[in-house]
C-alpha cells in the first residue's frame, strides 16, 4: 500500500463518513478496547525499561566489585588480613583494597539479626572490598596465590549470584516487550471483530452505495477512517491515565530497589506517546484488511 493510498484513505470525507454510524457497539468496543490496551502497554513498557535499567546496573556495579572473606581463628585473623591486604596490593587488576570495619560489618548483617548483634562474642570472618581495575582481575590465578599465602583466604567475585540477577532482570525485560506484542496483537484481533461487525451492520447501505457507483475503496476508507481516529483517541486516553499512574509509583531509590524504579527517565517518556501512534496504525490495518475481507464476501 503506497502512502498516497493511506492518504487518500485517511482524508476526510464527509460523504463516505455518513456511511459508518457514528455511534453504537462497534464504537464503544473500539473506543474501550484501545484505550485499555493503551493502558495496559505503558506499564509494560515502564516494566521493561526500568528491567532493562536494573540488569546494566547490576551487571556494572557487580562486575567491579569483589569480597575476599578470611575465615580463621580469632587469634590469627588479623595476620591473615594483613598478609591478604599485601596480596591484594601486588596483584594487577586490584584498584583499590580495605578490610571493612567492625561497624561496617555489623551495619551489614543487622538487616538479619538486627542491630545489637555482639561480633565479638561470634566468630565472624573479616571482610575485605576489592574494587578491580579497568584491566579487570584474574579471579582463578589471585585464588591460587591467596590459597598458599592466606589459607583462610576466600575469594568470592560476585559472579556465582550476579548472573542469575542479571539473568532474571534481562527476562523481565523480555516478558515486558512480549507483553507489549500481545497487546498488540489483542487489539487487532478485536477491532477486526468490531469491523467486521460493522460492515455485516450496513451490509445493506453497502450494497445500495454499489448500485449507485460507489467503488469499494470509497467505502472501504469510510471504515477505515472511522476506526484509525476511533482507536487513535481511545489509544490517547488510555495512555495519559497510564502515564498518570506511573507518575503515582514511588521513584527509584536504594533502599527501595527494584520495586521503586517502575517509571519513565529522561527520554523514556517520549516513548509512551508514539503508543497511540502505534494504536492508530494497527487499527488502520485490521480495519482495512477486514473490510477488504468483508467486501469480497458480499459481491
Amino acid at each position: 500500500m503506497s502512502k498516497g493510498t493511506i492518504r487518500n484513505l485517511l482524508r476526510r470525507d464527509k460523504r463516505a463518513d455518513r456511511v459508518v454510524p457514528p455511534t453504537g457497539f462497534t464504537a464503544q468496543l473500539t473506543l474501550f478496547v484501545s484505550g485499555a490496551m493503551a493502558f495496559l502497554a505503558v506499564f509494560a513498557l515502564a516494566l521493561s525499561l526500568a528491567s532493562g535499567r536494573l540488569a546494566d546496573r547490576w551487571a556494572s556495579e557487580l562486575a567491579g566489585a569483589a569480597t575476599l572473606r578470611i575465615n580463621a581463628p580469632a587469634d590469627q585473623r588479623a595476620a591473615q588480613t594483613e598478609a591478604a591486604l599485601n596480596v591484594l596490593q601486588q596483584t594487577p587488576g586490584v584498584a583499590s583494597a580495605r578490610a571493612l570495619t567492625t561497624k561496617e560489618q555489623a551495619d551489614l548483617l543487622s538487616p538479619w539479626f538486627g542491630p545489637d548483634l555482639p561480633l565479638d562474642a561470634l566468630p565472624i570472618p573479616q571482610l575485605i572490598e576489592i574494587i578491580e581495575g579497568e584491566s579487570g582481575l584474574d579471579a582463578a590465578g589471585l585464588r591460587l596465590r591467596l590459597s598458599a599465602e592466606v589459607p583462610g583466604a576466600v575469594l568470592d567475585d560476585h559472579t556465582r549470584w550476579r548472573e542469575p540477577l542479571v539473568d532474571a532482570a534481562m527476562s523481565l525485560r523480555r516478558l515486558g516487550w512480549v507483553s507489549i506484542l500481545l497487546i498488540g496483537g489483542s487489539t487487532a484481533a478485536m477491532i477486526t471483530l468490531a469491523a467486521n461487525a460493522s460492515l455485516a451492520a450496513n451490509a445493506q447501505i453497502i450494497e445500495v452505495l454499489r448500485q449507485v457507483g460507489a467503488r469499494d475503496r470509497f467505502i472501504a476508507g469510510a471504515f477505515v477512517r472511522r476506526f484509525t481516529f476511533r482507536a487513535l483517541f481511545g489509544a490517547a486516553v488510555g495512555t495519559l491515565l497510564g502515564m498518570s499512574g506511573v507518575l503515582l509509583l514511588p521513584e527509584a531509590s536504594d533502599a527501595g530497589g527494584f520495586l521503586t524504579g517502575l517509571g519513565f527517565q529522561g527520554i523514556g517518556w517520549v516513548l509512551p506517546v508514539l503508543i497511540p501512534v502505534l494504536g492508530a496504525a494497527v487499527a488502520f490495518l485490521a480495519t482495512w484488511s477486514a473490510a477488504q475481507r468483508k467486501l469480497k464476501e458480499l459481491s
